[in-house]
């Protein structure tokens, strides 16, 4: 999706305007840049020097073992914790909730009102989000995601899965410019699973620049424009995947986690 290709047709003086492009204005097509990232507790380093940047309008795959990284930088980046050195950037600066910027954050953990119904629980978000007809748009995506009949449910009377879709709902509803999934398929059959994707890809055609992990590369190879892989507090592959598969001469992005991590070593 959205790869990027070159004009083989553009003349010379076309491919050296792309070529001179300044700083400035490559800085401006990236809505994340992180820069020399360490982070340090007690006494463990988990991250050790990471810098990647990630564009406005992609799908990007932040991957990694359990243990490697991957939720302490998202969590980094928006202003959760403290980085021992570096810098995180959202749209050239630290995020604040104050900024600007329209951010939704799906986490691997449930963080909902587990004795409120369904339908009360989407509402009151969708009020302090601002969108217009609350009930609508919920019963809405209640229908799409199979839960209708479970809108009056009190949540902690779900499965995990039907909590995660219902977490789904609120994070997407203001359509954010900036969507973080932290395996937002876990626990889902095929059916639902598609449905997420599905999903997410229709956030992605309106604009929204995506960050997505995930253990799933069928999920990446489908959806991502480009991945991170990290692996004891740094990158073992950043790119296109293409390149990435390129660089490791490997034809999956299985195959390539299976020689970064060794085979032996759980996902």
């Amino acid at each position: 999706m959205c790869a990027e290709s070159a004009n083989s047709t553009g003349d010379k003086r076309d491919k050296s305007i792309k070529i001179t492009k300044s700083a400035k204005t490559v800085a401006k097509d990236n809505i994340i840049e992180v820069k020399h990232y360490k982070m340090v507790f007690a006494d463990k380093t988990v991250i050790k020097d990471l810098s990647f940047e990630v564009k406005k309008g992609e799908v990007f795959g932040l991957l990694g073992s359990n243990g490697s990284g991957k939720t302490t930088t998202i969590r980094t980046l928006l202003g959760l914790y403290q980085a021992t050195d570096g810098k995180l950037l959202i749209n050239g600066k630290p995020f604040s909730p104050e900024d600007n910027i329209r951010v939704g954050y799906l986490p691997e953990e449930r963080g909902l009102y587990k004795k409120e119904s369904v339908i009360d629980t989407m509402i009151y978000f969708a009020r302090l989000k601002g969108i217009k007809n609350p009930r609508e748009w919920s019963m809405n995506f209640l229908s799409r995601v199979g839960l209708e009949d479970s809108a009056k449910t009190r949540i902690d009377k779900l499965s995990q899965g039907m909590q995660q879709k219902v977490q789904l709902g609120i994070t997407i509803m203001n359509e954010p410019e900036l969507l973080i999934l932290d395996e937002p398929t876990k626990g889902f059959d095929p059916v639902n699973r598609k449905i997420l994707m599905e999903i997410i890809e229709e956030l992605h055609k309106k604009g929204s620049t995506i960050i997505l992990i995930t253990h799933y590369m069928n999920e990446v190879e489908d959806l991502c424009d480009r991945i991170l892989l990290l692996k004891d507090g740094k990158a073992a592959a950043y790119g296109k995947i293409d390149e990435v598969k390129k660089q490791f001469k490997l034809s999956s992005l299985e195959d390539i986690f299976v020689q970064v991590y060794g085979a032996k070593e759980e996902a």
